[in-house]
């Protein structure tokens, strides 16, 4: 069984940065993991995706540029590097894992375990 929890949001001013980070438990081998938000009254998205095997990354257009996935395997940890924040990426921010990950990385049912999520506010 595979436990994520989220970490390192907060509240910062436009054009801020934050580093979210995903810590696994349990079972941590074999998955990949993205990133998704939900903002209040909005659908959750995918922001980004890592590979398991060869760092494979992909992100939401609306992200791009400004974000970066990475990982740590030894910490069991995959981090979200957040710069030039706006205020349109306001939301409750969710890792997510998978066993396995095909061509649908920013599809919520691709994946099969979720972390309980960490705000991210951001305004001036």
């Amino acid at each position: 069984q595979l436990h994520l929890v989220e970490s390192g949001g907060g509240s910062v001013q436009p054009g801020g940065s934050l580093r979210l980070s995903c810590y696994a438990s349990g079972l941590t081998d074999y998955y990949a993991v993205g990133w998704f938000r939900q903002a209040p009254g909005m659908e959750r998205e995918a922001v980004s995706y890592i590979s398991y095997h060869r760092d494979i990354t992909a992100y939401a257009d609306f992200v791009k540029g400004r974000f970066t996935i990475s990982r740590d395997d030894a910490k069991n940890t995959v981090y979200l590097q957040m710069d030039s924040l706006k205020p349109e990426d306001t939301a409750t921010y969710y890792c997510a894992a998978s066993g396995y990950i095909g061509s649908n990385w920013n599809f919520k049912s691709e994946y099969d375990y979720w972390g309980q999520g960490t705000q991210v506010t951001v305004s001036s």
